[in-house]
């Protein structure tokens, strides 16, 4: 398992959150995902090490910005 954070600026509310939830779930391996809007951050789960750029794409295609915390 591996567990990366991210700093998601952009996001002001649930819907928000929803959106980059949304996104990062259509990447495989992806198990778990914790967003808040409140602390602009996301931390993903996986089965095995992401490419960063695939989960800042995900962000990106929700309708945000990301940087790896």
């Amino acid at each position: 398992m591996s567990t990366t954070t991210y700093s998601v600026t952009g996001m002001t509310c649930g819907h928000c959150e929803g959106s980059v939830r949304s996104e990062v779930a259509k990447l495989d391996g992806v198990t778990g995902i914790e967003v808040s809007a409140a602390a602009g951050s996301l931390t993903v789960t996986s089965e095995a090490e992401l490419d960063d750029a695939a989960v800042l794409a995900a962000v990106d295609e929700a309708g945000y910005s990301a940087v790896r915390a």
